[in-house]
């Protein structure tokens, strides 16, 4: 295959590492591959601050033994960033784009990504140099605009599904009250998926708590005591981002000194207080002699190895490649979203969309399938059952 662009080409992979970042780097990279007049493949280190240092790792020849090794290893290969491009930044990665004979960019992340290649392409348009850019969609919460899901969060939710079958089955033969913390600032995706635990009817996660509807302490407690009442023990599945009625997140109002990205994100992830914070408002509203405890999944959704969607990788890599494709085909910029097709079974299609319809939005968990505030309903299994796979069967006494 060849283009009328000659000229180099740049991959960066952004924001949290997942278990399939690294097939969509070589979807691109196999892509790409196919156009001779692209000079070097070239692999930002730790995304944009490699761009604009000109930190560049050469992929151009490395073999496709390798590149399968790579692929179907967790975490970002290239390492990663939480740097925020301001209209400054991407005039700066643009001009390391023009002293290296960067034509081609691709940038693997979430909606923020997706508006870091909306900024540098249309600084290329403005000084009249022809670049392609092209978002490739990846994350854990599934919140980008125009997609059915997003490469991650497959992976991500087959683990919290299995995380969650076997942690109620430790509190069948330990009765108590347990909580799980899970990743999800604005999206309720992946505690949603906690759901797939459930084999029988009495088996939890017994309440599921997302941050589409307003979180009150007094209904969580409530809640809590029906279901231990009618059990006797009760596994709850909870958002990091739950938050009150102004909007403001629990966990933010706990921590004594509030840490924040360069996105203006505030720390959820990786800091235990959400967890230890509900429990003991449950002792203090159930009674202190109650057994409770709470796990915070944290980072460990993101990379866990071993624990891999089959579909997720196929469209990680698959979407990727798509995106070389186009640019090589002489496409100007765009993001690959991946869409359901209607019909049956399963079949996922990759379909080109404007940078703008993607970049700096977030899509959530729809309203509709969320249950008097605490659960999720049952007819949402449907959605998640091709991307999760089969989960181990489980047989008891």
């Amino acid at each position: 295959m060849s283009s009328t662009l000659a000229g180099n080409a740049v991959i960066g992979q952004s924001g949290g590492p997942t278990a399939v970042i690294n097939q969509s780097l070589v979807g691109c990279i196999e892509g790409l591959r196919q156009c001779d007049a692209i000079g070097k493949i070239l692999g930002a280190h730790h995304a944009v601050r490699g761009m604009v240092d000109g930190d560049f790792i050469d992929l151009s020849e490395i073999s496709q033994d390798r590149l399968d090794r790579i692929a179907a290893t967790p975490s970002s290969a290239l390492g990663s960033s939480r740097d925020k491009p301001d209209e400054q930044y991407c005039r700066d990665i643009f001009r390391s784009f023009e002293k290296n004979d960067v034509r081609y960019f691709f940038y693997i992340g979430g909606n923020d990504s997706s508006d870091t290649a909306r900024i540098v392409n249309e600084t290329a348009r403005k000084e009249g140099y022809e670049l392609r850019a092209f978002h490739i969609p990846k994350t854990i919460d599934n919140d980008l605009e125009c997609n059915d899901h997003t490469p991650g969060f497959p992976s991500a939710a087959r683990f919290v599904a299995q995380a969650l079958m076997g942690d109620q089955l430790d509190n069948a033969a330990l009765p108590g009250i347990k909580i799980d913390v899970i990743m999800g600032r604005h999206a309720g995706f992946l505690t949603a998926a906690s759901m797939m635990a459930r084999t029988r009817d009495d088996d939890g996660p017994h309440l599921i708590y997302v941050p589409e509807v307003c979180f009150d302490v007094d209904r969580f407690i409530a809640d809590v005591d029906r279901v231990y009442s009618r059990l006797g023990r009760c596994v709850v599945a909870v958002s990091e981002g739950i938050h009150d009625q102004e909007g403001v997140a629990i966990a933010t109002k706990l921590a004594q000194r509030v840490e924040k990205d360069a996105h203006g994100n505030v720390q959820l992830s990786g800091t235990g207080a959400l967890g230890d914070h509900l429990v003991q408002l449950v002792k203090d509203g159930l009674g202190s002699k109650l057994r409770v405890r709470a796990d915070t999944f944290g980072y460990l959704q993101r990379s866990f190895a071993g624990c891999v969607s089959e579909v997720d990788q196929i469209e990680a890599r698959a979407s990727a490649r798509m995106a070389a494709e186009l640019a090589v085909d002489g496409v100007e910029n765009g993001s690959i979203a991946i869409q359901r097709a209607s019909d049956s079974p399963y079949r996922a299609e990759y379909v080109r969309v404007e940078l703008t319809d993607v970049a700096a939005k977030t899509r959530t968990l729809p309203l509709d399938a969320i249950v008097d505030g605490c659960d999720i309903d049952r007819d949402f299994r449907r959605y998640f059952e091709p991307l999760i796979g089969e989960l181990p069967v489980i047989e008891q006494l």
